[in-house]
């Protein structure tokens, strides 16, 4: 029997206590081996717990969006919620029309209609290719796809997103003030001038692809299936591994600047420390930050990573890995919440295997405008399919000059 994510969140939140008694009611000199078993025991129930939490969050983070997409359609074009979640019924009914079949498959009124939009945003459509042309998904349907990203990779979790109607070039501004300083002026003196200094970054979008998607027949024609669900979940698992890859190592040459490249050194191993981090390392780092960006500062790693940090003790055998209690509290290593990212290197000769900082100075940058193709060709009929290819323009970069993000790197030797 399922339970519910209420029930789940008490169990976590009881266990994750009694995480946190065993630390504190045990003295450092007393900890021994029996208390890192029950401890250890203690972390493996609340990861099991996690799992199940993350999976009922997503269900309703899923719905959160879509009644947030509705409220701000009707406050963006000033009408009811009801009739703005008619509107959005009507495309959705449109899309799931075109996915199965195609333009031809559209009423007359459907089809103006999606030309219509088209036209605001890009001109008309092209149909005179081996396709059977080009569809502007719905917003809602952009927005739940962006949202949906963030399952895969960890950057969105963390950056600051911005969204915008277009891909028009866009120079960020930034500036240094943590070496800046006011002054005592005495009686009848004069102030000195200190002037900002100020630069732009250019934060650029670049045009990603879903790579093409088959789907059957039998698929398209089963009426029972969500398939607007199923081919969300499709573009999700490609489009968002690409883009958070690109958000976390990209070269910043033809593609988004990555994080882990844009992060100055914190902290790099002494020769021969090629694939592990010590506490010191994790001291180290955390004071490589200016306390200016150390308020929210955390950690982002690989989930290998995570593992070998599981098993560090601090100078008294203590674990560094401790649960959050409170709902929302975050897990934290000593002392610090994280982030996981698949995408970070993992603990090897040489690598940038942790970050630690402000993660909203990284700025995301979405266009709302996902296009969606519909593919019928020879190379999918003769296979009993259609295919579907969808594009996406994004990018990143970490905008700030003052050192907000460090790294931690294994020696290379």
């Amino acid at each position: 029997m399922n339970r519910s994510i209420q029930a789940l969140r008490e169990e976590r939140t009881k266990l994750a206590a009694d995480a946190r008694k065993l630390l504190d009611d045990v003295e450092p000199e007393e900890w021994g081996s029996e208390h890192n078993a029950e401890y250890d025991k203690l972390v493996a129930n609340i990861e099991n717990l996690d799992s199940q939490i993350d999976r009922h969050q997503k269900q309703l983070d899923i719905e959160a969006a879509n009644k947030q997409s509705i409220q701000d359609r009707a406050d963006i074009n000033g009408i009811s919620t009801d009739e703005a979640e008619h509107q959005a019924n009507q495309e959705k009914e449109i899309f799931n029309t075109y996915m199965r079949g195609g333009m031809d498959a559209l009423s007359m009124e459907q089809r103006q209609m999606v030309l219509a939009k088209a036209r605001e945003v890009r001109g008309d459509m092209s149909t005179g290719t081996g396709s059977e042309g080009g569809y502007l998904v719905p917003r809602e349907f952009s927005t739940m796809m962006l949202e949906a990203l963030k399952d895969f990779g960890g950057m969105r979790e963390v950056a600051n997103i911005i969204r915008t109607n277009s891909g028009a070039g866009m120079d960020w501004p930034t500036t240094d003030a943590t070496s800046e300083e006011g002054e005592i002026v005495g009686e009848n003196g004069a102030v000195t001038r200190q002037d900002a200094t100020f630069g732009t970054k250019s934060l650029d979008t670049f045009k990603f692809s879903s790579k093409a998607i088959a789907v059957p027949f039998e698929l398209l024609q089963d009426s029972a299936i969500d398939l607007e669900a199923h081919i969300i979940a499709r573009l999700q698992q490609r489009l968002g591994r690409v883009t958070n890859r690109m958000f976390t190592t990209g070269t910043g040459t033809g593609q988004p600047g990555g994080v882990v490249g844009a992060s100055a050194a914190g902290r790099v191993a002494p020769t021969g420390q090629t694939d592990i981090v010590t506490w010191e390392d994790l001291l180290h780092l955390k004071h490589s930050v200016d306390p200016a960006y150390r308020n929210g500062a955390r950690f982002m790693f690989h989930d290998q990573t995570l593992k070998h940090l599981k098993m560090m003790k601090d100078d008294q055998s203590r674990p560094l890995w401790v649960p959050g209690v409170a709902i929302g509290e975050p897990d934290t290593i000593d002392g610090s919440g994280y982030v996981i990212n698949q995408h970070m290197p993992e603990l090897a000769a040489g690598s940038k295997a942790l970050l630690y900082g402000d993660f909203s100075k990284y700025i995301i940058r979405d266009v709302m405008q996902f296009m969606l193709f519909r593919m019928t060709d020879s190379k999918y009929t003769e296979k009993g399919q259609v295919g579907f290819l969808a594009f996406m323009r994004s990018g990143g970069g970490l905008m700030d000059v003052g050192g907000a993000v460090k790294h931690f790197a294994t020696a290379a030797s």
